[in-house]
């Protein structure tokens, strides 16, 4: 992706190396599954909401070990913070030109750049859950170690693979914006787990082609994806299917229990995003 040089968004908050304390909860929406690490997908491997994870890590969280004495950010964490701000105004130009389309106006969210975790309006943020959107603050949490893991961990690396990580979430802020997130976590506190479950997925695969939406319009707007992107967008996506996490942590699958969509449900959404550049083809709820 050409993204040196470019603008970058003024609504990054970058609270690296400085940790915080905690706090009360409200609604998230976690990063796809994205950011699952052992703890967070045995949660989801037996049918726990990672959400009560949250609750339990700020039960058991020092209030001291989110602070980093002497924090230096690396030349290439700080290259990094970069490119991911360059991401978030692209963002911001695409999505604001497709809510000025259907005649309302775009509110930006902040992303927030933390190391270790910090505090959201809907609690700790926590490194081992990754990128998450937090719907009570209208905020992206990010953790840029993250995305080493993404390269060493699922092998699926590369910038536009990170940059899908930002859309996902940002896609996350279309759905509130638009109404559908408050009516789907309605639903899903109404119902049983099993469509609880189906209904979390659905959203999930939504955010997922409202990410691939925007890869299309960013090529449109600014011709900036280099041969090679879009394969690592759906790469990443496919690595981070329900099936494929479950399967590599305990040998099977238990799709009742899946929260996010399987990889080729994420892999075909992002791409039906990309191919149209359509929001209206993105009811995933039919």
């Amino acid at each position: 992706m050409q993204w040196e040089g470019r603008r970058v968004s003024t609504n990054v908050e970058d609270r690296r190396g400085v940790g915080g304390g905690l706090s009360g909860r409200g609604g998230c929406t976690l990063g796809g599954g994205i950011g699952t690490i052992i703890l967070v997908l045995a949660f989801w491997l037996f049918g726990g909401n990672p959400l009560q994870l949250l609750g339990i890590l700020e039960g058991t969280q020092s209030p001291s070990s989110g602070y980093v004495q002497n924090y230096e950010p690396s030349a290439q964490e700080d290259s990094l913070a970069q490119f991911v701000a360059v991401v978030l105004a692209d963002t911001e130009e695409v999505w604001s030109d497709i809510f000025s389309q259907m005649g309302q106006t775009y509110r930006k969210p902040t992303l927030v750049l933390f190391t270790g975790y910090t505090t959201s309006a809907c609690g700790t943020a926590q490194r081992a859950t990754g990128p998450f959107y937090c719907s009570e603050d209208e905020r992206i949490y990010v953790d840029l170690s993250f995305f080493h893991e993404m390269e060493t961990r699922f092998r699926a690396g590369g910038d536009f693979a990170y940059a899908y990580v930002i859309a996902h979430e940002v896609g996350h802020h279309v759905q509130k914006l638009l109404g559908t997130l408050d009516q789907v976590h309605t639903l899903m506190a109404r119902s049983g787990q099993r469509s609880a479950n189906d209904l979390s997925v659905r959203l999930e695969l939504q955010a997922d082609f409202y990410a691939g939406v925007w890869a299309n319009q960013t090529e449109r707007l600014f011709q900036s994806l280099d041969p090679g992107d879009i394969e690592e967008a759906l790469n990443a996506a496919t690595a981070i299917g329900d099936d494929r996490l479950q399967e590599e942590a305990q040998g099977y699958s238990v799709p009742d229990s899946f929260t996010h969509g399987t990889s080729q449900q994420r892999h075909d959404w992002f791409y039906k995003g990309y191919r149209t550049g359509d929001i209206s083809q993105g009811n995933t709820f039919e």
